[in-house]
């Protein structure tokens, strides 16, 4: 085990997938030289050349419809998006493309193949490039939806999209890509469906995902101090989602909150939330879920602003010694 970004994380995990599989191709828009948006892809076309990292116009229907193709006959495309908000232009051939040709197909043909995008705020971006919009994808019925925390989920994470012969929604964090933490040399596959608990705790469960869980086990290393045991539970990837664990935490601790970076109107958050809502352990709640989430507002880029239209780690610990002091009182 050494330690590496969540960048580098990313580079190894593509590089062990090109080496390891000729079907394996990665297409976008100035992943070649330039190495990516944001640098995940360097070096990958100096190693294993231009048809093999292939770059293209700047055109996200083009790269989504030419993957799904790809995919089809049995290749393993891997597309970059340099930020999630241009999905908006790919949503034909990912929605309605991708996610149905398996089962209009009658399961004669498979789409195994990897879009892979940056979200979230915390650039200064603005509301064209800063936006979280992997909800959008796990209301369609067909997409495997990942969103890892961290460098070592992000690699085995990657790993298991690759090889899965489904389509694959990546989001990765801007924020993130700097980041640091412990990853195995080599080849590893994390099972898609398996949370992760990344802090155990015994008074409230925070289920957070992507950068909110950095975040959050910020929060509760500060609210250990004062008393409060908060568990926090990562799903990984929110199709398919690990129900299972997260109740099982909240079984436990009786007391639920749920963190997002997207808006929490129509949010992600919302069917996590619906999950408890819906299951046995509501009824040993002793207070009802909470939900912290983004502003519906489009993202600012003044930087002020920008922090105030996400959940922050004071935001959380605010929120959690709310619920617990009501709790305590009902």
């Amino acid at each position: 085990m050494r330690t590496i970004t969540y960048l580098e994380a990313l580079n190894e995990a593509l590089g062990e997938a090109l080496s390891a599989d000729s079907k394996v191709f990665l297409l976008g828009e100035d992943i070649g030289l330039y190495g990516g948006g944001f640098g995940v892809t360097k070096g990958l076309q100096e190693k294993y050349g231009s048809e093999r990292v292939r770059e293209t116009p700047i055109s996200e229907s083009a790269i989504a419809g030419a993957a799904v193709g790809a995919a089809m006959t049995g290749m393993r495309p891997i597309m970059e998006l340099q930020f999630s908000d241009f999905i908006t232009v790919a949503m034909d051939q990912l929605v309605n493309q991708a996610a149905k040709i398996h089962y209009m197909y009658g399961g004669k043909a498979s789409v195994p193949m990897v879009m892979r995008t940056a979200g979230g705020s915390g650039t200064g971006a603005a509301a064209q490039h800063s936006q979280s919009l992997e909800n959008w994808m796990t209301h369609i019925p067909g997409l495997k939806v990942i969103q890892p925390s961290n460098a070592y989920d992000a690699k085995g994470l990657l790993h298991a999209a690759i090889e899965d012969d489904n389509p694959v929604m990546f989001y990765e964090h801007k924020l993130l890509y700097k980041t640091e933490a412990s990853v195995p040399e080599g080849k590893y596959v994390l099972p898609l469906g398996v949370a992760d608990i990344k802090r155990e705790g015994t008074d409230v469960t925070v289920v957070a995902t992507g950068i909110m869980v950095e975040k959050t086990l910020r929060a509760a290393e500060e609210l250990g101090k004062s008393g409060i045991s908060v568990e926090v539970i990562d799903p990984r990837t929110l199709v398919p989602l690990d129900k299972e664990t997260l109740l099982n935490s909240i079984d436990k601790t009786r007391r639920a909150v749920v963190v997002t970076e997207a808006v929490k109107n129509s949010g992600f958050s919302a069917e996590l939330t619906a999950v408890i809502a819906e299951s046995a352990v509501s009824r040993k709640l002793l207070h009802p879920v909470v939900r912290l989430g983004g502003e519906f507002v489009p993202m600012p880029a003044q930087q002020l602003l920008e922090k105030r239209a996400i959940p922050q780690k004071e935001t959380i610990i605010a929120c959690i010694k709310e619920l617990m002091n009501e709790s305590d009182e009902e």
